[in-house]
């Protein structure tokens, strides 16, 4: 068997799992939670377990589970910040496409129920290929820490 060596998953791996909402904690500790970009109603973070290079969620910062929790003020603004975040993505990463969606609620796929927030994973034309068909594997080429620095400047 091929080893695929990604020793800078060791401290995700060993790191005690945390209690609360993760976009809450996100929004008292941005730079810890990998915070892109705060507007007045929303935030993005990165997705600290990726399905692509720059994967990033973007929340209300009103903890609420639906899109009816929301003002239309708050609405706006959260549409407005995916907006945002995929031309900063364009612009850093200059992906082929994008898939951007919500899943509501467990058995649509959603792993956090509790608060609304929204995927936007970029996408390029090798991004598939044999290593997640043939070895369920999936390589992410780029550091958390190197993506947020590029993704900060944009």
């Amino acid at each position: 068997m091929d080893k695929l060596w990604a020793p800078w998953r060791i401290k995700y791996l060993k790191a005690a799992k945390l209690k609360g909402c993760i976009f809450c904690r996100a929004k008292k500790e941005p730079v810890k939670n990998f915070c892109i970009l705060k507007s007045r109603h929303s935030m993005a973070i990165l997705n600290i377990f990726p399905y692509n290079n720059g994967h990033v969620m973007v929340s209300p910062l009103k903890h609420v589970k639906d899109f009816s929790g929301l003002k239309d003020a708050q609405l706006l603004d959260l549409l407005k910040t995916v907006q945002r975040v995929k031309r900063g993505l364009s612009k850093a990463l200059k992906p082929h496409g994008f898939n951007i969606g919500v899943n509501l609620g467990s058995q649509a796929g959603a792993g956090i129920t509790g608060h609304l927030h929204i995927h936007i994973v970029p996408r390029w034309r090798q991004d598939t290929n044999f290593m997640p068909a043939i070895y369920n594997t999936k390589i992410i080429s780029q550091s958390l820490a190197e993506l947020y620095k590029r993704l900060k400047r944009c």
